[in-house]
């Protein structure tokens, strides 16, 4: 519970002077999909696209990030739901830095996401539906977790025997069963693109 003696110290810089200074607007981009869709691979591809152009960018991988930050917590229902809390509010701050960030999360609830998406003001929140057949995403199986699932050596795994909840209206889709990782990543950096053009803030 949050206590009474905590209370909100305003900053001498907002966003939109950090922002300003980088040339662009903070937003975030926020990958969801099975495990094995590809939205490490997709982010990072995009990532080095947008660095390339000048744009100043940090990715949040959620394997990388429950070596540390999250490493406390398990995949139970109640630990996804922190575990999509915390790195929202992580990339919250890293947007009012005035940072396009990346996120890579299966974030597999609606409702988590939906709750990640409010953190943010209206244009920053670019939701990306990294979506792939499950038997796609088993057969490739880049880290062996859905073969393990299968022989009941872990279990609470997404798309197994925990459900994912595929977004109703992203952003953007990428169905990586007909789209490769290159050309899918494109198709992420010509949205930011497209976005900041609308706003006068990106022009390369």
């Amino acid at each position: 519970m949050k206590s009474p003696d905590v209370r909100w110290h305003p900053h001498s810089l907002d966003r939109l002077t950090r922002a300003q200074l980088k040339g662009q607007q903070g937003r975030v981009l926020w990958f969801t999909g099975l495990s094995g869709a590809g939205k490490s691979t997709i982010a990072n591809l995009a990532e080095r696209t947008l660095w390339g152009m000048g744009r100043h960018t940090m990715m949040l991988d959620g394997d990388n990030l429950r070596h540390g930050l999250n490493r406390d917590l398990g995949f139970t229902d109640i630990d996804r739901v922190e575990n999509v809390r915390r790195v929202a509010e992580v990339a919250r701050l890293m947007v009012d830095a005035g940072l396009i960030v990346l996120v890579a999360l299966i974030s597999p609830f609606r409702a988590d996401r939906a709750l990640a998406r409010q953190r943010f003001e209206p244009g920053e929140f670019i939701e990306i539906h990294v979506d792939v057949p499950l038997a796609l995403a088993e057969a490739r199986d880049p880290k062996g977790l859905y073969r393990k699932a299968r022989g009941g050596l872990i279990r609470q795994m997404t798309g197994i025997d925990s459900p994912y909840e595929a977004p109703e209206r992203p952003e953007l889709l990428l169905d990586t069963s007909v789209l490769g990782a290159e050309a899918a990543a494109q198709r992420v950096v010509d949205l930011v693109r497209a976005q900041g053009a609308s706003r006068g803030v990106i022009s390369q």
